[in-house]
């Protein structure tokens, strides 16, 4: 979740609302995991200020210090999640939707019932412990954005045609209706009921499938934290290859013993080819040879209405080629200027950037997402005066000082874009519009 270089501490802290006892702190430095905890003293002050806001009446949300970030939020009266992150740059719209999603997966994994009625705080600091790995992903630097867009990550196969056909096939031969194939945590297709989980499910379960160690098949099982918090279902995983799986979501049929070799020979064998090609992709999440831009460095491509995004910070496949195209006249301006741009920022600092600028445009300038919370009546007759294009430079506007970004919305899409030192600011908007055509049939 950092940026590379900086040393930022995020920790997290789930406490009983009612006792103010700590049930687990789990913490990250610099994008990975740290044993760092906090002393109980400053626990029981964080929760404490909170709990004081509360009996006045007033809700103390969020807070800022010198070099941290602290955010709060209860949930049904019974949980209380606290996150403090003194990494450069952080938000507290990303911090909010942090905890949104930790309590989504503690639901997902325990169930609601056991978390609104608390009968044995021991035995629930136990039953959590599953959730670990999964709200540990959370806090690291993850190559997926849902926990932030609250859209599904997917990825673009080759031949998506085939693949959708045969998982159609499959659901119906297994007797389930919700199935997909993930990779690496990315939806690469999915059944029609599949895409019609709610939120955060939706998000969730290949995010959940994406942290969980290698394991040839898996019966887990899981609550829907929208659709069913207190029934809970049964994930069926099954590794087609390395790094790829097939998920099938159900109840007590079918059982994983029916799911012999010889109805996945039927089904997969003959798409080993294009089931390869998915794997292959990587982090790029869209088919090798899609034409982009050369200066683009990173994309995030959000559809709002249907809750699913591309993002990749690799999106040119090979990085040998990058320099070759460009601009037209850039090879006037190399001459003309002939020091050399500064270096390209590795993919770890490339999602931070673009994650920030995320943050940034969805707190202060596009309007609401759909599904959430419309505007008040009263700034109904301004909505004609809400932006729908920015950019940012990061430094001043010189030619190769500096990254640029721009963001772009028009209709459900919001096409988000890291660009080059050498691309010229004039031209963002022009470029941002080509791709988000270019973009708008995968999407």
């Amino acid at each position: 979740m950092g940026e590379e270089g900086t040393e930022g501490t995020v920790h997290l802290l789930c406490l009983a609302a009612s006792s103010g006892v700590p049930l687990f702190c789990r913490s990250s430095r610099g994008g990975t995991p740290a044993r760092q905890q906090l002393p109980f003293s400053i626990i029981g002050s964080l929760n404490g200020v909170h709990m004081f806001g509360q009996n006045l009446e007033v809700q103390l949300s969020s807070a800022r210090t010198e070099d941290t970030t602290v955010v709060w939020k209860s949930f049904h009266d019974s949980i209380t999640l606290i996150v403090l992150s003194s990494e450069e740059g952080t938000s507290e719209l990303r911090l909010e939707r942090l905890l949104q999603m930790v309590f989504g997966a503690m639901v997902l994994l325990v169930g609601l019932e056991e978390l609104t009625n608390i009968r044995n705080v021991e035995r629930l600091k136990k039953e959590l412990r599953a959730s670990y790995r999964l709200i540990d992903s959370f806090l690291g630097d993850s190559e997926l954005i849902g926990d932030l867009t609250q859209c599904v990550d997917c990825m673009v196969p080759p031949e998506g045609s085939l693949l959708q056909e045969a998982l159609s096939g499959f659901a119906e031969a297994a007797g389930t209706a919700f199935v997909s194939l993930v990779v690496s945590g990315r939806v690469v297709a999915a059944t029609e009921s599949w895409w019609r989980l709610g939120m955060p499910e939706a998000v969730l379960l290949p995010w959940l499938v994406g942290s969980l160690p290698p394991q040839a098949a898996r019966d887990y099982p899981v609550y829907l934290p929208h659709g069913s918090p207190t029934v809970p279902h049964r994930l069926l995983t099954l590794t087609l290859l390395p790094g790829l799986e097939l998920c099938l979501l159900c109840g007590p049929r079918p059982p994983l013993s029916q799911l012999d070799p010889q109805l996945l020979d039927r089904w997969w064998q003959p798409l080993l080819d294009p089931l390869r090609a998915c794997q292959s992709l990587g982090p790029r999440a869209l088919p090798a040879g899609f034409p982009l831009h050369t200066d683009i460095l990173g994309l995030l491509l959000l559809h709002l209405e249907l809750k699913r995004c591309l993002f990749t910070v690799e999106p040119s496949g090979n990085k040998g080629d990058r320099g070759a195209r460009g601009w037209q006249g850039r090879a006037q301006r190399d001459t003309l200027s002939p020091s050399l741009p500064p270096p390209e920022p590795s993919p770890g600092q490339r999602r931070h950037i673009l994650r920030s600028f995320y943050a940034l445009v969805t707190a202060a300038h596009f309007p609401p997402e759909p599904g959430q919370q419309e505007e008040k009546v009263e700034n109904a007759a301004h909505r004609v005066q809400v932006p729908r294009a920015c950019y940012q430079v990061s430094g001043t506007e010189e030619p190769g000082s500096g990254w640029r970004l721009v963001a772009l919305h028009l209709g459900p899409r919001l096409l988000l874009l890291l660009l080059s030192a050498q691309s010229p600011t004039h031209g963002l908007r022009g470029l941002a519009t080509h791709t988000l055509h270019a973009l708008t049939p995968l999407l």
